[in-house]
């Protein structure tokens, strides 16, 4: 980008500017008066909805049988053998 010019003004950029970026999960842009309209969240709220917002929407992916046979029977054979115990 040349002097009096921008980086919408070439090509590359315009090919790219609508796909190549994405928006912030956690932070906020908005300017302050808004954010504040809008119960002045923390990152830390955000983060915590993120991710409670995730695990709701979660489907479990089909999965063969014989494969999930076998997974079960190697986390026993793990567990006894003094692995960490699991919670699921």
């Amino acid at each position: 980008v040349g002097p009096g010019g921008h980086y919408f003004g070439t090509a590359h950029t315009l090919e790219r500017f609508e796909n190549a970026f994405y928006s912030p999960i956690v932070s906020d842009w908005r300017n302050f008066e808004t954010w504040q309209e809008a119960g002045s969240p923390t990152a830390i709220q955000k983060a915590n909805a993120v991710w409670q917002k995730e695990l709701a929407a979660y489907e479990r992916p089909p999965m063969d049988a014989a494969i999930e046979e076998e997974l079960d029977a190697f986390v026993a054979r793990r567990k006894q053998e003094g692995g960490a115990p699991t919670d699921f």
